[in-house]
C-alpha cells in the first residue's frame, strides 16, 4: 500500500498534521503532490537507482519528497538540518544527489551547497527562495505546477540512502540494493510496524524527532504505506509533546532516551494532567535508555513501552516488549532480524554472560558503505564477511536477550581496568540537579585514562565546586570506586542533537588535544 491506493479508499484523511500549526495534508494531496515531483524527476531524466537529496527542517513537504522518491525507484538522502554548509555539502555531493529540496529557512546554509556539489543539477527550495538568491535557486510550488499529479506509468519502489551520524568520525554512506518491487506492494518496514508494534491504518502516531535521522522518516513513511496520520513535531519540547499526545488522541509514539528524562524532569502536576488514554503503544530505540529511568516510564505511563537495537545499516534487529523487559530489566530485546554473536577483538565467540563486541549474522551482508569498500571490510567479522558489526559492546543471557553496556569506542582504560562510561551516565542522570551527563575518559600520566563526567545542569542550578563533590558522592554510593568520576566539569549544552546520538568525540577532543573538533 502507498499513498495511492489510499486516496481511492480515504482521500481527505490526513496522512500528515503540523503539531505546532495544525496544518493537515490529506492523502489525496499527499498523492498528488508526490506524483508532480515524481514527474518532475523523470523530465531530468532521473531513473531508477538514481539519487536525490533533501535538506529541510521537519517540514510537511518533507512526505511529499520522500514518497516522489519511493514511487519513482530511486535513492533518497536526507541532509542533517543542523550541519554547515561544508557537511551538507559533503553529503549531496558524495550520494551523487542530482536533484536537492531545501527551505527558505535553511538558505543560508544551502546558497553554497551548488559550488560544493557540482554534480547536483537542480536546486529547488521550498517557499522560493530569498531575495537576491542565486538563479541556480527555483521556487519549489512553481516547479511542481509544471506537471500533472498522474502516476509515472512504472513506479518501481525507491529506498533511503542515509548517513551515519558521524559520532565517532565523518558520517558513512549506508547502500543497500533497491527492493526490486513496486511501490503498491507496501515498504519493508510495514510488517515491523503491524507485527511488532500492532500499526494499522487507524494508528496516530507522533514523531517527535527530526525527519533526517532514519528512524523517523522510516517509520513515518510506513506508517502512511499503512493508511495511518503522522503527528509531526517540528522540534521536540517535553510540554508541547505531551499536549499533542492529548489535543490528536495520540495511538503510537516513538522516542530517544533523552525525551523521557526531561519529560520526567517535567513538575508532576504538569505530568499528570493530560489525558492519554488513546496511547497504547511508546517506543524507543536510537541511544540507550537507562534503566531507572525507564523504570520511572513504566510507572507513570504503564505497560506500553516497547524497545528496538539496530543501526541504519539494519544487519540486525532486536526487539523487547512490556513483559518482558520487566522479566529482564535492562535488556534490548531478542534477535529478530539476524542472528547474535558475540566476539572478543580477535573474532573468537565469547561464552554466555561475557562481553564483547555485538555482530549479526545475516545469510549474506545486505549492506555496504558508499565509496568505502575498507569500511565496508572493517564492519565485517574477520573469519565471516556475512557477520556485521556497528560498534557495539554488550553481552546474551542465557535466554538470548542482549544486553549492551557501551560503544567498543568509549570505553575507558584505567590503570589495565576496562570501564564503560554508560554504566556511570546511567546512575548520574538519575540525580536531580543534572539535565544530560557524558562520561568520557581523560589523560592520566600514572593510569593511562582518568575517568571524567561533563554535566549539563538543569537550569537555574548553580555549576560550581560544591555541585562537582556531590555529583562524585553520588557516584560513590551507587558504582565501586574504580568507576566513579575523579572530576567533574561543567557545560552549558552538552553536544547532542534531538536524534539522541551524543557526539562524544568532540568532547574527548577537547581534552586529548584537538580543540577544533566538531560534529562532522
Amino acid at each position: 500500500m502507498y499513498p495511492g491506493h489510499h486516496t481511492e479508499t480515504f482521500p481527505n484523511k490526513a496522512a500528515a498534521i503540523s503539531a505546532r500549526t495544525g496544518e493537515v495534508v490529506t492523502y489525496a494531496e499527499l498523492d498528488a503532490r508526490s506524483n508532480r515531483l515524481a514527474q518532475l524527476l523523470w523530465s531530468e531524466g532521473l531513473r531508477r537507482g538514481d539519487h536525490i537529496a533533501v535538506f529541510l527542517e521537519n517540514h510537511l513537504r518533507y512526505f511529499e519528497v520522500a514518497w516522489a522518491a519511493l514511487r519513482s525507484g530511486l535513492y533518497l538522502t536526507t541532509v542533517n538540518r543542523y550541519l554547515t554548509a561544508p557537511e551538507a555539502s559533503y553529503l549531496v555531493d558524495d550520494c551523487g544527489a542530482k536533484l536537492l529540496v531545501s527551505s527558505r529557512a535553511l538558505h543560508a546554509v544551502a546558497a553554497d551547497i551548488p559550488e560544493r556539489a557540482p554534480g547536483c543539477a537542480r536546486f529547488l527550495v521550498v517557499d522560493g527562495p530569498p531575495e537576491g538568491a542565486s538563479s541556480r535557486f527555483e521556487h519549489y510550488e512553481k516547479a511542481l505546477d509544471q506537471f500533472s499529479p498522474e502516476p509515472l506509468d512504472e513506479e518501481p519502489l525507491g529506498e533511503f540512502m542515509l548517513y551515519s551520524s558521524g559520532t565517532t568520525g565523518r558520517p558513512k554512506g549506508i547502500t543497500r540494493p533497491l527492493p526490486g518491487r513496486p511501490v503498491s506492494g507496501g515498504l519493508t518496514m510495514n510488517a515491523v510496524l503491524k507485527g511488532l508494534f500492532r500499526m494499522d491504518a487507524d494508528s496516530v502516531y507522533l514523531s517527535p524527532a527530526p525527519l533526517y535521522h532514519s528512524a523517523p522518516i522510516g517509520f513515518c513513511t510506513a506508517v502512511q504505506s499503512l493508511g495511518g496520520t503522522v503527528l509531526m513535531m517540528e522540534r521536540f519540547d517535553a510540554r508541547e509533546a505531551l499536549q499533542a499526545m492529548e489535543k490528536y488522541a495520540v495511538t503510537h509514539s516513538q522516542w530517544v532516551p533523552t525525551m523521557f528524562t526531561r519529560m520526567l524532569k517535567l513538575p508532576e502536576h504538569e505530568r499528570a494532567g493530560f489525558d492519554h488514554s488513546a496511547h497504547c503503544v511508546a517506543i524507543h530505540a536510537a541511544a540507550p535508555c537507562p534503566r531507572k529511568v525507564k523504570e520511572q516510564m513504566f510507572a507513570w505511563w504503564g505497560p506500553i513501552l516497547h524497545e528496538y537495537y539496530g543501526g541504519t545499516e539494519l544487519n540486525g534487529l532486536t526487539y523487547v516488549g512490556p513483559e518482558d523487559w520487566l522479566a529482564h530489566p535492562g535488556t534490548v530485546g531478542r534477535a529478530v532480524m539476524g542472528t547474535i554473536h558475540i566476539c572478543d577483538e580477535g573474532g573468537d565467540e565469547l561464552p554466555t554472560g561475557d562481553p564483547g563486541i555485538v555482530y549479526f549474522e545475516r545469510d549474506e551482508a545486505n549492506f555496504q558503505y558508499h565509496k568505502d569498500p575498507e569500511k565496508t571490510r572493517s564492519a565485517q567479522h574477520p573469519k565471516h564477511p556475512n557477520w556485521t558489526a556497528l560498534g557495539d559492546v554488550g553481552y546474551v543471557d542465557g535466554e538470548g536477550f542482549l544486553y549492551l553496556t557501551d560503544r567498543a569506542s568509549f570505553m575507558i582504560i584505567s590503570g589495565g581496568v576496562n570501564i564503560y562510561p554508560q554504566e556511570i551516565e546511567n546512575e548520574l542522570i538519575m540525580h536531580p540537579k543534572v539535565e544530560d551527563v557524558a562520561v568520557i575518559g581523560v589523560p592520566h600520566p600514572e593510569f593511562g585514562e582518568a575517568v571524567k563526567a561533563i554535566v549539563q545542569p538543569i537550569a537555574g542550578v548553580v555549576a560550581d565546586e560544591e555541585l562537582a563533590h556531590e555529583l562524585i558522592a553520588y557516584a560513590r554510593e551507587r558504582l565501586a570506586a574504580y568507576k566513579c568520576p575523579r572530576s567533574v566539569d561543567f557545560e552549558h549544552e552538552l553536544p547532542r542533537l534531538p536524534t539522541g546520538k551524543l557526539y562524544k568525540r568532540i568532547l574527548k577532543d577537547r581534552y586529548w588535544g584537538d580543540k577544533n573538533s566538531r560534529i562532522v
